[in-house]
């Protein structure tokens, strides 16, 4: 049977042992002869989860004491609202570096007085801004920190003089994070942490109540905190996925490891597209990402791209076509993506480059 090898923007590849435990969980939960996915939330065994899969982020990403991690649905597009309306009085800061960027942006502008300090559209989000000032003024500045369409990323933590928040919906638990430099880290799941269905919260707690308007209930983050994730169902089977996938991250070493593993497939990949005459990558060198590893042919070459899209399909390549917004190829190389699997596609492309030249 041929190898499938795949890069997925979203939902992810994710690891096979997280998988496979959740198809045993789906027969048979802790013992319960109960499926997973029939089980209630209010029994001992899900609460054993939920206080795992918590103290397993606090672990992973050594967040402080005075923050709390809390696991909703809605995805990240939701956490938009939730920031604004948990974090917006008077006005709020943005830096606008790509589609996601822009529609959080939108969200809070929604709610109050929001603006972009800096974008990237001009050359069609294919870098990060570097010359702005961050406002002292503002209620909060907004980041997201990876870019999925474009491939483009902030790998630092930025030292910022108001409240810092960030969507790392795409590259969360991919690198170490000082979380101390943000009043709040949100992201959907999807990306590295587990399936779709659920969206991580970590949030410095003393930071929120300071709003004036009125917060409704299911938006008002303190809400949830109080409940333990809980005040309604949670997605029970997204959280178990979560879980076993953190238990993976730990297993092989933590962040800290998977973050070199992950600079050495992005460093393989980058390499190849920069010495395949076929291809060139999109995003400027200083920015690119190592979670989104976008590329298109080279000038001359743009009538091979379907031709190459063909033959990368049929070497078991999955999920390498560019967002429709943008076109040409993009390889998603999340944390559960193997060195194998990009140094498939790098033989991928070095053979399709002979049988052209």
């Amino acid at each position: 049977m041929k190898k499938i090898h795949v890069f997925n923007a979203g939902p992810c590849l994710l690891p096979q042992v997280a998988i496979d435990n959740a198809i045993e969980a789906l027969k048979d939960f802790k013992g319960t002869g109960i499926s997973l996915i029939s089980i209630s939330h209010r029994t001992p065994q899900w609460d054993e989860v939920m206080n795992e899969c918590r103290a397993l982020w606090k672990e992973l990403l050594h967040i402080p004491e005075d923050y709390e991690v809390v696991f909703l649905g809605g995805g990240a597009s939701m956490g938009f609202l939730y920031v604004a309306m948990n974090f917006l009085e008077k006005k709020a800061a943005y830096l606008d570096t790509g589609v996601w960027a822009h529609k959080a942006l939108k969200e809070a502008q929604g709610l109050g007085e929001a603006y972009a300090v800096a974008c990237s559209k001009d050359k069609n989000y294919t870098y990060i801004p570097k010359d702005y000032e961050i406002p002292t003024d503002v209620d909060y500045f907004h980041i997201t920190t990876n870019n999925t369409i474009y491939g483009t990323e902030i790998k630092e933590d930025i030292d910022c003089p108001v409240p810092l928040i960030a969507d790392m919906s795409s590259d969360i638990l991919s690198r170490p994070v000082d979380v101390s430099k943000y009043a709040m880290i949100y992201g959907g799941a999807q990306k590295n942490a587990g399936p779709a269905g659920v969206t991580f919260f970590i949030i410095k707690k003393d930071l929120l109540g300071k709003v004036t308007r009125y917060i409704p209930t299911m938006l008002d983050l303190r809400t949830h905190i109080d409940k333990d994730s809980m005040f309604n169902t949670p997605p029970v089977f997204s959280i178990f996925v979560m879980n076993e996938t953190l238990k993976w991250v730990k297993s092989i070493g933590g962040v800290e490891a998977i973050h070199a593993i992950n600079e050495k497939k992005a460093k393989t990949l980058y390499d190849e597209i920069d010495r395949n005459s076929m291809f060139i990558g999109t995003a400027e060198k200083d920015s690119r990402s190592i979670m989104n590893v976008c590329f298109v042919m080279a000038p001359g070459k743009e009538d091979l791209q379907d031709e190459f899209m063909a033959f990368a399909k049929s070497k078991g390549m999955v999920g390498i076509k560019g967002h429709r917004s943008v076109g040409g190829f993009r390889a998603s190389i999340y944390n559960a993506c193997s060195q194998e699997d990009v140094e498939a596609l790098v033989a991928c492309m070095q053979e399709f480059e002979q049988l052209k030249k």
